[in-house]
């Protein structure tokens, strides 16, 4: 046998050795093709938009919502380095400190963030990817307070004032991101020495509290359509500026003007993110899910899916979002490393006067 033919033949005998290795299972596994968002109940996406990035990706997407996002948080910590799903969306800066310091996630710089707002990049170590912002805010009825003749409240020292008792119902802040939001608005106003005793004033003015927002909103809240159909009595409840386009959105016919309206000087700015999961099974899917969160394709969808401000600079707003929603000017804010520092001492002094 020539030398060509050995190596021809020792060629074969190697070919066939893989082939055969391949046939037992052998060599490295297929990637995975199906990226898990472990999110809060409120994720949203145009089905076309998220088809879109399918197709072009390959991958597909399974959406695991997991109750509020304080609820869905405790969650992912709870399976730290076996994580539900491989990426984690709804985490906000209410919040921000609990999921970095608690390690969940794999640190990931995502293509397209130099488009994002300077405000909005609270982590420099990119652990999380800013997504979206919002404004909590108490939202009212409108036809309840023109039936009645009375004004809505517009601040948060409206809200103590007699004539709003036993009208108010917010989220629990120890399960709820916008109940967080709002109690955190007051400390914004009145600092760490007032806000207990705003909060005790509020509580003897008859304020409701409740798991979720999805409890508060849509179950108790008589200005929504889906507090009308459960008969909810609450004409004032905690939720977003850009809740009234919802309502506008939604019913038929639509009408002229939203039902609801938002107490301007109540407000919280919210900002949420994503994170890759630590422990992620589709970790390069994921990456490319976090990509396509702050791509201008869905920064421009998610308004009026998820009724929130896109975060990227050139992304435009929605007519419908823009003509019902509320910009508000001077929300209440508190700094994040103060968040980080206090959150746990002022939730569990929130819950000893307000819950117990």
């Amino acid at each position: 046998m020539s030398t060509t033919k050995k190596i021809a033949g020792s060629a074969l005998v190697v070919a066939l050795g893989v082939s055969t290795l391949a046939a037992c299972g052998g060599s490295e596994p297929a990637a995975p093709k199906t990226i898990t968002l472990v999110s809060h109940d409120s994720f949203n996406v145009t089905p076309a938009v998220l088809k879109e990035f399918e197709q072009q990706s390959g991958y597909t997407v399974k959406v695991l919502k997991s109750g509020d996002a304080g609820a869905a948080l405790n969650q992912e910590i709870l399976t730290k380095g076996s994580p539900r799903g491989d990426v984690f969306f709804g985490i906000d800066n209410t919040l921000l400190s609990r999921g970095l310091d608690s390690g969940i996630f794999t640190p990931y710089e995502a293509k397209g963030l130099a488009g994002v707002g300077a405000p909005y990049q609270l982590d420099k170590e990119h652990r999380v990817t800013p997504v979206d912002s919002g404004d909590i805010c108490v939202n009212y009825d409108k036809a309840y307070f023109a039936d009645k003749k009375i004004a809505p409240p517009q601040t948060l020292d409206d809200l103590i004032k007699p004539e709003y008792k036993n009208l108010l119902v917010t989220e629990n802040a120890a399960t709820s991101s916008p109940g967080l939001g709002f109690l955190l608005a007051s400390v914004g106003k009145y600092g760490d020495d007032g806000w207990k005793d705003y909060w005790t004033k509020l509580k003897a003015n008859g304020v409701e509290v409740v798991d979720s927002w999805e409890a508060a909103y849509n179950e108790r809240f008589s200005g929504s359509a889906g507090g009308k159909k459960a008969k909810g009595d609450r004409p004032l409840v905690v939720s977003y500026a850009s809740s009234p386009p919802v309502e506008v959105l939604y019913a038929e016919p639509q009408p002229a003007e939203a039902p609801t309206g938002v107490a301007t000087g109540t407000c919280f700015r919210q900002v949420e993110f994503a994170g890759l999961l630590k422990g992620a099974k589709n970790e390069a899917g994921g990456k490319a899910l976090i990509d396509f969160l702050v791509s201008k394709k869905f920064q421009e969808d998610m308004p009026l899916q998820m009724f929130v401000n896109p975060v990227v600079k050139d992304a435009k707003l929605p007519d419908l979002f823009t003509k019902h929603g509320v910009v508000i000017e001077k929300p209440e804010t508190v700094a994040p490393d103060a968040i980080a520092k206090n959150r746990e001492q002022w939730v569990k002094a929130w819950s000893s006067l307000v819950v117990k």
